[in-house]
Protein backbone atom coordinates (compact mmCIF):
# COMPACT_ATOMS: atom_id res chain seq x y z
CA UNK A 1 0.00 0.00 0.00
CA UNK A 2 1.46 3.35 -1.04
CA UNK A 3 2.19 5.86 1.72
CA UNK A 4 -0.16 8.84 2.03
CA UNK A 5 1.89 11.94 1.29
CA UNK A 6 1.76 15.25 3.16
CA UNK A 7 3.89 18.39 3.27
CA UNK A 8 4.26 18.13 7.04
CA UNK A 9 3.48 15.44 9.62
CA UNK A 10 3.21 16.35 13.28
CA UNK A 11 3.58 13.62 15.92
CA UNK A 12 1.70 14.62 19.08
CA UNK A 13 -1.33 16.91 19.39
CA UNK A 14 -0.47 18.87 22.53
CA UNK A 15 -0.07 22.67 22.58
CA UNK A 16 3.10 22.37 20.48
CA UNK A 17 1.84 19.89 17.92
CA UNK A 18 -1.69 21.12 17.27
CA UNK A 19 -0.52 24.74 16.98
CA UNK A 20 2.23 23.70 14.51
CA UNK A 21 -0.44 21.89 12.47
CA UNK A 22 -2.79 24.90 12.43
CA UNK A 23 -0.03 27.34 11.44
CA UNK A 24 1.21 24.96 8.74
CA UNK A 25 -2.32 24.69 7.32
CA UNK A 26 -2.74 28.49 7.40
CA UNK A 27 0.40 28.74 5.28
CA UNK A 28 -1.02 26.36 2.66
CA UNK A 29 0.73 23.15 3.73
CA UNK A 30 -1.04 19.80 3.56
CA UNK A 31 -0.70 18.68 7.19
CA UNK A 32 -1.28 15.43 9.08
CA UNK A 33 -1.21 15.09 12.86
CA UNK A 34 -0.85 11.83 14.78
CA UNK A 35 -2.03 11.51 18.40
CA UNK A 36 -2.12 8.34 20.49
CA UNK A 37 -4.42 9.50 23.27
CA UNK A 38 -6.15 12.91 23.48
CA UNK A 39 -6.17 15.96 21.21
CA UNK A 40 -4.77 18.79 23.33
CA UNK A 41 -2.14 16.57 24.95
CA UNK A 42 -1.22 16.71 28.63
CA UNK A 43 -1.77 20.49 28.85
CA UNK A 44 -5.46 20.50 27.99
CA UNK A 45 -6.36 17.08 29.41
CA UNK A 46 -4.09 16.47 32.40
CA UNK A 47 -2.04 19.60 32.99
CA UNK A 48 -2.36 23.36 32.63
CA UNK A 49 -6.10 23.61 32.10
CA UNK A 50 -7.68 21.11 34.54
CA UNK A 51 -5.26 22.15 37.32
CA UNK A 52 -6.29 25.80 36.88
CA UNK A 53 -9.94 24.73 37.14
CA UNK A 54 -9.19 22.95 40.45
CA UNK A 55 -7.20 25.91 41.74
CA UNK A 56 -10.03 28.28 40.85
CA UNK A 57 -12.38 26.19 43.03
CA UNK A 58 -9.85 26.39 45.88
CA UNK A 59 -9.53 30.15 45.40
CA UNK A 60 -13.32 30.65 45.60
CA UNK A 61 -13.44 28.37 48.68
CA UNK A 62 -10.69 30.46 50.31
CA UNK A 63 -12.63 33.68 49.54
CA UNK A 64 -15.86 32.20 50.94
CA UNK A 65 -14.05 31.73 54.25
CA UNK A 66 -13.06 35.40 54.09
CA UNK A 67 -16.60 36.63 53.38
CA UNK A 68 -16.67 38.58 56.65
CA UNK A 69 -13.64 40.67 55.50
CA UNK A 70 -15.82 41.95 52.63
CA UNK A 71 -18.90 42.65 54.75
CA UNK A 72 -20.58 39.46 53.51
CA UNK A 73 -22.08 36.41 55.18
CA UNK A 74 -21.37 32.84 54.14
CA UNK A 75 -22.42 30.20 56.66
CA UNK A 76 -21.79 26.46 56.57
CA UNK A 77 -19.14 26.75 53.87
CA UNK A 78 -18.04 23.35 52.54
CA UNK A 79 -16.96 21.57 49.38
CA UNK A 80 -17.80 18.47 47.36
CA UNK A 81 -14.49 17.09 46.03
CA UNK A 82 -16.20 14.96 43.37
CA UNK A 83 -18.07 18.01 42.04
CA UNK A 84 -14.86 20.09 42.03
CA UNK A 85 -13.10 17.35 40.02
CA UNK A 86 -16.12 16.97 37.71
CA UNK A 87 -16.01 20.68 36.89
CA UNK A 88 -12.29 20.42 36.15
CA UNK A 89 -12.82 17.42 33.83
CA UNK A 90 -15.68 19.26 32.09
CA UNK A 91 -13.43 22.24 31.37
CA UNK A 92 -10.72 19.91 29.98
CA UNK A 93 -13.27 18.03 27.82
CA UNK A 94 -14.69 21.24 26.38
CA UNK A 95 -11.25 22.45 25.29
CA UNK A 96 -10.09 19.06 24.01
CA UNK A 97 -13.24 18.91 21.84
CA UNK A 98 -12.42 22.39 20.59
CA UNK A 99 -9.09 21.13 19.21
CA UNK A 100 -10.93 18.55 17.10
CA UNK A 101 -13.03 21.37 15.67
CA UNK A 102 -9.91 23.45 14.92
CA UNK A 103 -8.30 20.50 13.08
CA UNK A 104 -11.41 20.11 10.90
CA UNK A 105 -11.69 23.85 10.27
CA UNK A 106 -8.06 24.02 9.14
CA UNK A 107 -8.31 20.81 7.07
CA UNK A 108 -5.63 19.02 9.10
CA UNK A 109 -5.86 15.22 8.71
CA UNK A 110 -5.97 13.57 12.14
CA UNK A 111 -4.69 10.02 12.73
CA UNK A 112 -5.40 8.53 16.18
CA UNK A 113 -2.69 5.99 16.86
CA UNK A 114 0.95 5.27 17.80
CA UNK A 115 3.52 6.86 15.51
CA UNK A 116 6.99 5.60 14.71
CA UNK A 117 9.62 6.92 12.31
CA UNK A 118 10.01 3.94 9.96
CA UNK A 119 12.67 5.73 7.88
CA UNK A 120 13.69 9.26 6.97
CA UNK A 121 10.49 11.07 5.93
CA UNK A 122 8.27 8.06 6.69
CA UNK A 123 5.90 7.75 9.67
CA UNK A 124 4.25 4.44 10.43
CA UNK A 125 0.98 4.79 12.39
CA UNK A 126 -0.49 1.90 14.35
CA UNK A 127 -4.26 2.44 14.74
CA UNK A 128 -7.18 0.27 15.89
CA UNK A 129 -7.68 -0.76 12.27
CA UNK A 130 -4.08 -1.81 11.60
CA UNK A 131 -1.18 0.32 10.46
CA UNK A 132 -0.59 2.78 7.67
CA UNK A 133 2.35 4.69 6.30
CA UNK A 134 2.54 8.46 5.90
CA UNK A 135 5.28 10.34 4.07
CA UNK A 136 6.45 13.96 4.29
CA UNK A 137 9.60 16.02 3.74
CA UNK A 138 9.06 17.68 7.13
CA UNK A 139 8.24 15.80 10.33
CA UNK A 140 7.72 17.53 13.66
CA UNK A 141 8.18 15.60 16.92
CA UNK A 142 5.88 17.01 19.60
CA UNK A 143 5.48 13.94 21.82
CA UNK A 144 5.82 15.82 25.11
CA UNK A 145 6.90 14.43 28.45
CA UNK A 146 5.62 12.50 31.45
CA UNK A 147 6.20 12.50 35.21
CA UNK A 148 9.65 11.38 36.34
CA UNK A 149 9.64 8.42 38.72
CA UNK A 150 12.39 7.88 41.25
CA UNK A 151 13.26 4.39 42.53
CA UNK A 152 11.36 3.63 45.74
CA UNK A 153 9.00 6.57 45.19
CA UNK A 154 6.95 5.02 42.37
CA UNK A 155 3.29 5.99 42.20
CA UNK A 156 0.66 3.32 42.77
CA UNK A 157 -2.45 5.49 42.38
CA UNK A 158 -3.58 4.52 45.86
CA UNK A 159 -1.19 5.95 48.45
CA UNK A 160 1.36 7.55 46.12
CA UNK A 161 0.07 9.77 43.30
CA UNK A 162 1.40 11.45 40.17
CA UNK A 163 -0.25 14.65 38.86
CA UNK A 164 -2.79 12.48 36.98
CA UNK A 165 -4.00 10.78 40.17
CA UNK A 166 -4.03 14.14 41.96
CA UNK A 167 -6.30 15.58 39.25
CA UNK A 168 -8.88 12.85 39.87
CA UNK A 169 -8.39 12.11 43.57
CA UNK A 170 -10.22 9.08 44.96
CA UNK A 171 -10.34 10.74 48.37
CA UNK A 172 -9.47 13.97 50.13
CA UNK A 173 -5.98 13.57 51.67
CA UNK A 174 -5.86 14.21 55.41
CA UNK A 175 -2.09 14.21 55.82
CA UNK A 176 -0.34 14.96 52.54
CA UNK A 177 3.32 14.86 51.52
CA UNK A 178 4.28 16.63 48.29
CA UNK A 179 7.72 15.72 46.95
CA UNK A 180 9.10 18.60 44.87
CA UNK A 181 8.25 22.30 45.04
CA UNK A 182 8.38 23.25 41.38
CA UNK A 183 5.21 24.55 39.70
CA UNK A 184 3.37 21.18 39.67
CA UNK A 185 4.19 20.26 43.28
CA UNK A 186 3.41 23.65 44.77
CA UNK A 187 0.12 23.99 42.83
CA UNK A 188 -1.20 20.68 44.19
CA UNK A 189 0.11 21.52 47.67
CA UNK A 190 -1.76 24.84 47.45
CA UNK A 191 -4.98 23.17 46.25
CA UNK A 192 -5.19 20.42 48.89
CA UNK A 193 -3.89 22.67 51.68
CA UNK A 194 -6.64 25.23 50.93
CA UNK A 195 -9.25 22.46 51.14
CA UNK A 196 -7.92 21.49 54.58
CA UNK A 197 -5.25 18.82 54.08
CA UNK A 198 -2.36 18.90 56.57
CA UNK A 199 0.31 19.52 53.91
CA UNK A 200 4.09 19.03 53.98
CA UNK A 201 6.29 19.99 51.01
CA UNK A 202 9.79 18.51 50.65
CA UNK A 203 12.33 20.23 48.39
CA UNK A 204 15.85 18.91 47.73
CA UNK A 205 17.18 22.37 46.80
CA UNK A 206 17.81 25.15 49.34
CA UNK A 207 14.44 26.84 48.75
CA UNK A 208 10.90 26.32 47.43
CA UNK A 209 10.23 27.30 43.81
CA UNK A 210 14.00 27.00 43.23
CA UNK A 211 14.00 28.50 39.71
CA UNK A 212 12.49 31.77 40.97
CA UNK A 213 14.33 34.82 42.29
CA UNK A 214 15.47 34.11 45.88
CA UNK A 215 13.47 37.06 47.27
CA UNK A 216 10.26 35.86 45.59
CA UNK A 217 10.82 32.29 46.85
CA UNK A 218 11.27 33.61 50.41
CA UNK A 219 8.09 35.72 50.16
CA UNK A 220 6.08 32.78 48.78
CA UNK A 221 7.41 30.43 51.48
CA UNK A 222 6.32 32.86 54.20
CA UNK A 223 2.80 32.93 52.71
CA UNK A 224 2.65 29.12 52.43
CA UNK A 225 3.77 28.67 56.06
CA UNK A 226 1.17 31.24 57.18
CA UNK A 227 -1.46 29.10 55.41
CA UNK A 228 -0.36 26.12 57.49
CA UNK A 229 1.97 24.28 55.10
CA UNK A 230 5.16 22.70 56.42
CA UNK A 231 8.09 23.39 54.11
CA UNK A 232 11.20 21.19 54.38
CA UNK A 233 14.08 22.52 52.27
CA UNK A 234 17.44 20.80 51.58
CA UNK A 235 15.61 17.55 52.33
CA UNK A 236 15.48 14.29 50.39
CA UNK A 237 12.86 11.55 50.54
CA UNK A 238 15.06 8.44 50.70
CA UNK A 239 12.24 5.87 50.63
CA UNK A 240 8.55 5.30 51.22
CA UNK A 241 7.26 2.35 53.25
CA UNK A 242 3.65 1.51 52.43
CA UNK A 243 1.55 -0.53 54.86
CA UNK A 244 -1.95 -0.55 56.34
CA UNK A 245 -3.21 2.38 54.25
CA UNK A 246 -0.34 4.63 55.40
CA UNK A 247 3.00 5.75 53.97
CA UNK A 248 6.07 6.18 56.17
CA UNK A 249 8.47 8.60 54.51
CA UNK A 250 12.17 8.50 55.35
CA UNK A 251 13.36 12.11 55.17
CA UNK A 252 17.04 13.03 55.10
CA UNK A 253 18.50 16.48 55.74
CA UNK A 254 21.85 17.82 57.02
CA UNK A 255 21.01 16.65 60.56
CA UNK A 256 20.26 13.04 59.59
CA UNK A 257 17.21 10.89 58.82
CA UNK A 258 13.75 11.14 60.36
CA UNK A 259 10.46 9.42 59.52
CA UNK A 260 6.96 10.84 59.18
CA UNK A 261 3.62 9.21 58.41
CA UNK A 262 1.18 10.34 55.68
CA UNK A 263 -1.99 8.96 54.12
CA UNK A 264 -1.17 10.40 50.67
CA UNK A 265 2.01 11.30 48.79
CA UNK A 266 2.18 13.30 45.55
CA UNK A 267 5.43 12.89 43.61
CA UNK A 268 6.31 15.94 41.51
CA UNK A 269 10.03 15.47 40.92
CA UNK A 270 10.26 16.66 37.32
CA UNK A 271 9.53 15.18 33.93
CA UNK A 272 11.17 12.98 31.31
CA UNK A 273 10.75 13.29 27.55
CA UNK A 274 8.68 10.78 25.58
CA UNK A 275 11.52 9.65 23.31
CA UNK A 276 11.02 5.87 23.41
CA UNK A 277 9.68 3.67 20.59
CA UNK A 278 9.82 6.44 18.02
CA UNK A 279 12.72 5.04 15.99
CA UNK A 280 14.91 8.05 16.80
CA UNK A 281 18.16 6.17 17.49
CA UNK A 282 18.10 4.39 14.11
CA UNK A 283 17.89 7.78 12.37
CA UNK A 284 20.84 9.15 14.37
CA UNK A 285 18.85 11.66 16.44
CA UNK A 286 20.89 12.87 19.43
CA UNK A 287 19.16 12.34 22.81
CA UNK A 288 20.48 13.88 26.01
CA UNK A 289 18.87 12.87 29.33
CA UNK A 290 15.56 11.91 27.65
CA UNK A 291 15.38 15.08 25.55
CA UNK A 292 16.05 15.51 21.84
CA UNK A 293 18.97 17.82 21.12
CA UNK A 294 18.01 20.66 18.74
CA UNK A 295 19.39 23.94 17.45
CA UNK A 296 17.67 27.31 18.00
CA UNK A 297 15.24 26.54 15.16
CA UNK A 298 14.24 23.16 16.67
CA UNK A 299 16.15 21.23 13.97
CA UNK A 300 17.40 17.82 15.13
CA UNK A 301 20.34 17.50 12.76
CA UNK A 302 18.42 14.90 10.71
CA UNK A 303 17.23 16.62 7.55
CA UNK A 304 13.52 17.53 7.69
CA UNK A 305 13.09 16.36 11.29
CA UNK A 306 12.21 18.90 13.99
CA UNK A 307 11.49 18.56 17.72
CA UNK A 308 9.40 21.06 19.70
CA UNK A 309 8.02 21.50 23.22
CA UNK A 310 8.84 19.32 26.22
CA UNK A 311 10.62 16.64 24.18
CA UNK A 312 13.11 19.32 23.12
CA UNK A 313 13.96 20.29 26.72
CA UNK A 314 13.57 23.24 29.05
CA UNK A 315 11.74 25.45 29.69
CA UNK A 316 8.92 22.88 29.93
CA UNK A 317 6.07 25.25 29.21
CA UNK A 318 3.03 24.97 26.94
CA UNK A 319 3.45 28.51 25.58
CA UNK A 320 7.05 27.79 24.61
CA UNK A 321 5.88 24.64 22.75
CA UNK A 322 3.17 26.58 20.87
CA UNK A 323 5.58 29.31 19.84
CA UNK A 324 8.11 26.73 18.62
CA UNK A 325 5.30 25.04 16.66
CA UNK A 326 4.53 28.30 14.84
CA UNK A 327 8.23 28.93 14.17
CA UNK A 328 8.79 25.43 12.72
CA UNK A 329 5.66 25.60 10.52
CA UNK A 330 6.89 28.93 9.13
CA UNK A 331 10.34 27.45 8.44
CA UNK A 332 8.82 24.45 6.67
CA UNK A 333 6.65 26.77 4.56
CA UNK A 334 9.76 28.68 3.44
CA UNK A 335 9.56 31.62 5.85
CA UNK A 336 12.31 33.25 7.92
CA UNK A 337 11.03 33.33 11.52
CA UNK A 338 13.05 34.59 14.48
CA UNK A 339 14.37 31.93 16.86
CA UNK A 340 12.81 31.73 20.34
CA UNK A 341 14.58 33.65 23.09
CA UNK A 342 14.29 31.45 26.21
CA UNK A 343 14.94 34.48 28.44
CA UNK A 344 11.79 36.17 27.17
CA UNK A 345 9.53 33.23 28.06
CA UNK A 346 7.68 33.72 31.33
CA UNK A 347 7.10 31.08 33.97
CA UNK A 348 3.78 31.17 35.86
CA UNK A 349 2.79 29.23 38.98
CA UNK A 350 -0.87 29.33 40.03
CA UNK A 351 -0.50 28.60 43.74
CA UNK A 352 -1.86 31.05 46.31
CA UNK A 353 -0.24 33.60 46.11
CA UNK A 354 0.56 33.36 42.39
CA UNK A 355 4.16 33.59 41.18
CA UNK A 356 5.35 34.81 37.77
CA UNK A 357 8.69 35.75 36.29
CA UNK A 358 10.56 36.49 33.08
CA UNK A 359 14.25 36.94 32.30
CA UNK A 360 17.14 36.85 34.72
CA UNK A 361 16.91 36.70 38.50
CA UNK A 362 19.01 39.25 40.39
CA UNK A 363 21.60 36.55 41.20
CA UNK A 364 21.78 35.27 37.60
CA UNK A 365 22.11 38.83 36.24
CA UNK A 366 25.09 39.48 38.54
CA UNK A 367 26.58 36.08 37.65
CA UNK A 368 26.35 37.04 33.97
CA UNK A 369 28.48 40.11 34.72
CA UNK A 370 25.78 42.79 34.74
CA UNK A 371 25.94 45.71 37.10
CA UNK A 372 22.29 45.86 38.18
CA UNK A 373 19.69 48.30 39.43
CA UNK A 374 16.86 46.60 41.32
CA UNK A 375 13.39 48.01 41.97
CA UNK A 376 10.73 46.66 44.31
CA UNK A 377 7.15 47.60 45.02
CA UNK A 378 4.87 45.90 47.58
CA UNK A 379 1.16 45.20 47.03
CA UNK A 380 0.39 47.02 50.30
CA UNK A 381 1.24 50.30 48.54
CA UNK A 382 -1.34 49.76 45.78
CA UNK A 383 -4.96 50.98 46.07
CA UNK A 384 -6.46 48.25 43.88
CA UNK A 385 -4.67 45.47 45.82
CA UNK A 386 -6.07 46.84 49.10
CA UNK A 387 -9.57 47.20 47.60
CA UNK A 388 -9.38 43.58 46.39
CA UNK A 389 -8.35 42.46 49.88
CA UNK A 390 -5.05 41.18 48.45
CA UNK A 391 -2.39 43.37 50.11
CA UNK A 392 0.32 40.68 50.24
CA UNK A 393 2.70 40.60 47.32
CA UNK A 394 5.81 42.02 45.72
CA UNK A 395 6.95 43.10 42.27
CA UNK A 396 10.67 43.19 41.56
CA UNK A 397 12.51 44.49 38.50
CA UNK A 398 16.16 43.97 37.50
CA UNK A 399 17.81 46.44 35.09
CA UNK A 400 21.26 46.69 33.56
CA UNK A 401 22.68 49.79 35.29
CA UNK A 402 24.69 50.78 32.21
CA UNK A 403 22.14 50.37 29.39
CA UNK A 404 18.77 50.48 31.19
CA UNK A 405 17.80 47.13 29.64
CA UNK A 406 15.10 45.25 31.58
CA UNK A 407 16.96 42.04 32.42
CA UNK A 408 14.22 40.39 34.48
CA UNK A 409 10.96 40.85 36.37
CA UNK A 410 9.72 38.74 39.26
CA UNK A 411 6.36 38.83 41.03
CA UNK A 412 4.40 37.17 43.79
CA UNK A 413 0.79 38.06 44.66
CA UNK A 414 -2.75 38.20 43.27
CA UNK A 415 -3.10 37.92 39.47
CA UNK A 416 0.64 38.26 38.74
CA UNK A 417 0.34 35.52 36.10
CA UNK A 418 -1.71 38.03 34.08
CA UNK A 419 0.46 41.05 34.93
CA UNK A 420 3.77 39.51 33.81
CA UNK A 421 2.76 39.91 30.16
CA UNK A 422 3.48 43.66 30.32
CA UNK A 423 7.13 43.03 31.06
CA UNK A 424 7.32 40.27 28.41
CA UNK A 425 6.11 42.71 25.75
CA UNK A 426 8.66 45.20 27.07
CA UNK A 427 11.49 42.68 26.72
CA UNK A 428 10.35 41.64 23.24
CA UNK A 429 10.37 45.29 22.15
CA UNK A 430 13.81 45.71 23.81
CA UNK A 431 12.45 48.47 25.98
CA UNK A 432 14.56 50.43 28.47
CA UNK A 433 13.69 51.92 31.83
CA UNK A 434 13.03 55.33 30.19
CA UNK A 435 10.17 54.02 28.03
CA UNK A 436 8.65 52.07 30.93
CA UNK A 437 8.76 55.17 33.12
CA UNK A 438 7.07 57.23 30.41
CA UNK A 439 4.27 54.67 29.99
CA UNK A 440 0.98 55.76 31.57
CA UNK A 441 -0.53 52.86 33.56
CA UNK A 442 -4.30 53.02 34.24
CA UNK A 443 -5.59 53.71 37.77
CA UNK A 444 -6.73 51.97 39.88
CA UNK A 445 -5.07 48.73 38.69
CA UNK A 446 -2.57 46.23 39.99
CA UNK A 447 -0.46 47.07 36.92
CA UNK A 448 0.49 50.43 38.48
CA UNK A 449 2.84 48.46 40.73
CA UNK A 450 4.77 47.45 37.61
CA UNK A 451 5.37 51.14 36.93
CA UNK A 452 6.36 51.79 40.53
CA UNK A 453 8.80 48.84 40.58
CA UNK A 454 10.57 50.42 37.59
CA UNK A 455 10.57 53.87 39.19
CA UNK A 456 11.97 52.36 42.39
CA UNK A 457 14.99 50.91 40.56
CA UNK A 458 15.91 54.51 39.74
CA UNK A 459 15.02 56.04 43.13
CA UNK A 460 11.79 57.57 41.82
CA UNK A 461 8.99 55.50 43.42
CA UNK A 462 6.00 57.68 44.22
CA UNK A 463 3.92 55.62 46.65
CA UNK A 464 6.43 54.33 49.17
Amino acid sequence: MAAKTFDMIVIGAGPGGYVAAIRGAQLGLNVAIVEREHLGGICLNWGCIPTKALLRSAEVFHLMHRAKDFGLKADGVGFDLDAVVQRSRGVAKQLSGGIGHLMKKNKVTVFMGEARLAAKGIVSVKTDKGSEELAAKAIVLATGARARTLPGLEADGDLVWTYKHALMPKRMPKKLLVIGSGAIGIEFASFFNTLGADTTVVEVMDRVLPVEDAEISAFAKKAFVKQGMKILEKTTVKKLDRAGGKVTAHLEDAKGTTTAEFDTVISAVGIVGNVEDLGLEALGVKIDRTHVVTDEFCRTGVEGLFAIGDIAGAPWLAHKASHEGVMVAELVAGGHPHPIKPNSIAGCTYCHPQVASVGLTEAKAKEAGHEVRVGRFPFIGNGKAIALGEPEGLIKTVFDARTGELLGAHMVGAEVTELIQGYIVGRTLETTEAELMETVFPHPTLSEMMHEAVLDAYGRALHM
